[in-house]
């Protein structure tokens, strides 16, 4: 048996072991705190036991049970506190005694911690200290591990604070963590095998303009038939179906095209752009020339310019290194968010929070930051840090409670879901990320936006999941044609460690099940971005990934609370309670084989045929309701690209684990979600 076979097996094998029924997997968190993840990864031993690390404690409430009932009230149009969010005074009456949470943080600082702050609310106290003193004070031992490329760090004992403080400590950030990597993904010119070139901002002659012939959203074109043979020799092969980029120019939009895509000119024209509101965007590091490379872009497109009225970034944890943001892969991450947001919301302010880490804990904290502080009520976070089957208990009970506290103040975090797909599981679970597959998070996975060629002007949506399928190469007829797979796909599925809440009632399955919304993110279909590399401003193309998608969609979220006069606090809820109609559900293609690619190849062994599903091999999951296109790579190359195969995560009618409930409408989602 081969290595992926194995780990794979042992992947199925500890889903089994949380999902063969729900009172255990629901009820390990409670019985250790020891992530599950580790069996699956590989134990890379112990830390450096000198290098300091943050953590965030968060206490017991001193009522629980009441504060999640208060909660949820908030969300219940039946009860007499709806949509009254709760202030910190509120929350305060939740808080433990004074003197528990001085018994903590004196046992803190009995083990050599020093305390960095304690939220004005009294749920929570952050501290700073080396490994050594954190596995001194929590009775337990820290290792790295590694799983599919990313490190962690994990206890591998179970942790607690010792002594009385003990009895007080709901959970930790910081002994499990993960950093969180940025969810943005960029299409491959299959002509060269790279990205597309990028276009310095010196060479554009008009820098109000976009150059002419360097995007479209001409991305289908009408089916045609082409055959593949070289010289006299077989194999030969015909094949017909719907064309992508026939003329080698690449799909993407502008941010005209993109509003028009969510219906939101008729949106502005009712005065809804976003003014009055903040777009929270959360980030790691920040990098220097965000406004800079925004306004070009903005500039380039005939948007608002960002102004310090309308644009700022704060620094909750102090200012990071310089270029920090750089060497750390988030600048095209941040130049995304700004100007995707900006493109959706142009009236609204747009406030960057840029951490001083990528660790998970340092996210938790700038969000508690923005919560208690009041700085805004729609919060995009374009990143994850692992699996549901990776993260642990006091990784993923430390977000969802630092994801509590924002939902009772009225705040909408949302989160993407990632850009694998099912992450190569093949399970009916898929593999929802983490935190968007918190309770309290909102979910937004991925879709495609193609050209409806049956209705010129118009688009059609799909999910996310783009899979190729090699049908030539230069001089070659395959035979059989050669399956690469998924490219990349929105991520979705059940969590083997959340119970389904309350208003996922009526979903399948046991578990918190994700995406709740979906938006553009294929960068197959994607944006351009304006950056600065090695000090040169360049137009990019063309970027996506869930990255994309929660901009997009916490720009909506943004006007929406404008429309409503006041905040509609977390979104998951509030779309899982919308009337038929009032979000554009992604259905299955009915008339999927009509235009998909199809053919047959000839050899010595006489004619095979081959139908749309068996030119993607095993990389259909029996799903049928795909768009696959031919796509002429130059040179005799010819691929097979499939749009909507979402490994297996699957588009059915009504919510679904590739789209969730679908995508906001424009006007006909605002006046839906903000109805009394």
């Amino acid at each position: 048996m081969t290595q992926r076979s194995l780990r794979k097996m042992s992947v199925i094998l500890l889903i089994a072991l949380f999902a063969g029924g729900a009172s255990s997997a629901f009820a390990q968190r409670v019985e250790s705190n020891v992530p599950a993840g580790i069996r699956i990864a590989h134990d890379l031993g112990r830390p450096d036991p000198s290098s300091e690390i943050n953590i965030t404690v968060h206490y017991k409430l001193s009522d629980k049970a009441a504060f999640d009932k208060a909660v949820d009230a908030l969300y219940d149009h039946a009860s007499p506190t709806f949509h009254h969010w709760m202030t910190n005074a509120d929350l305060k009456k939740y808080a433990p005694a004074e003197e528990q949470r001085q018994t903590v943080i004196r046992e803190l600082q009995g083990h050599g911690l020093t305390i960095l702050s304690a939220d004005p609310i009294g749920f929570t106290v952050r501290a700073r200290g080396t490994i050594a003193n954190v596995e001194s004070a929590f009775n337990t031992e820290l290792h790295q591990f590694e799983h599919n490329g990313r490190v962690f760090r994990a206890n591998v004992k179970n942790a607690q604070l010792s002594g009385e403080a003990g009895n007080y400590v709901s959970t930790v950030a910081g002994l499990e963590s993960h950093q969180v990597r940025p969810l943005i993904a960029r299409a491959v010119n299959m002509r060269t095998g790279k990205p597309y070139a990028p276009l310095p901002l010196s060479k554009l002659a008009n820098k109000s303009s976009f150059p002419p012939g360097f995007i479209t959203t001409q991305c289908l074109f009408a089916p045609q038939t082409v055959t593949l043979e070289f010289g006299d020799v077989l194999p030969e092969a015909t094949y017909t179906g719907t064309v992508y980029e026939e003329d080698g120019i690449p799909c993407a939009y502008q941010p005209q095209q993109l509003q028009t895509a969510y219906g939101l000119n008729a949106v502005y024209e009712q005065g809804l752009d976003g003014n009055g509101q903040t777009v929270v965007l959360m980030e790691g590091y920040g990098y220097p020339t965000i406004e800079k490379d925004a306004n070009a872009y903005f500039k380039l497109t005939g948007l608002p310019l960002l102004n310090k009225n309308n644009f700022s970034i704060i620094y909750p944890e102090g200012k990071p290194a310089p270029n920090a943001g750089i060497l750390t892969g988030w600048e095209i991450e941040i130049a995304m968010d700004v100007q995707s947001a900006h493109t959706i919301a142009p009236g609204a302010n747009i406030l960057v929070v840029a951490t001083n880490g990528q660790d998970s804990e340092d996210f938790q904290y700038s969000i508690d930051y923005v919560a208690n502080n009041g700085l805004g009520y729609a919060i995009s976070n374009s990143y994850e840090e692992d699996t549901d089957i990776v993260s642990g208990p006091l990784e993923q009970t430390s977000w969802d409670e630092a994801l509590e506290i924002a939902t009772a103040q009225g705040v909408s975090a949302n989160f993407s879901t990632g850009d694998g797909g099912d992450s190569g599981l093949g399970t009916p679970l898929g593999a929802p990320g983490v935190p968007s597959v918190a309770p309290h998070a909102t979910a937004v996975g991925g879709t495609s936006i193609l050209n409806d060629l049956s209705h010129p002007g118009s688009t059609i949506t799909t999910s996310w999941g783009d899979t190729v399928s090699f049908l030539s190469f230069p001089g070659e007829v395959l035979d059989p044609p050669e399956t690469l797979g998924l490219l990349g796909g929105g991520g979705g599925g059940q969590s083997i460690f959340w119970p389904k809440p309350s208003w996922q009632a009526s979903l399948p399955g046991k578990g918190r099940q994700t995406p709740d919304v979906s938006a553009l993110a294929d960068p197959y279909t994607g944006v351009t971005v304006m950056v600065t590399v090695s000090g040169v401003q360049e137009l990019q193309c063309c970027w996506g990934g869930t990255s994309l998608s929660s901009p997009i969609f916490t720009g909506i979220w943004a006007i929406a609370n404008k429309a409503a006069g006041h905040p509609l606090g977390q979104a998951a809820p509030a779309i899982a309670a919308l009337p038929y109609g009032g979000i554009q559900d992604v259905l299955p293609k009915t008339d999927s084989s009509s235009n998909n690619v199809a053919g047959t190849i000839t050899d010595l062994n006489g004619t095979t045929t081959y139908t749309a599903s068996d030119l993607f091999a095993g990389s259909v999951y029996g799903n049928k309701n795909f768009t696959s296109t031919l796509w002429p790579a130059g040179g005799g190359e010819f691929l097979d690209f499939g749009f909507g195969i979402d490994s297996s995560l699957t588009v059915t009618h009504g919510w679904d684990n590739a789209t969730g409930y679908g995508t906001p409408n424009g006007l006909t989602f605002i006046d839906a979600i903000t109805a009394p």
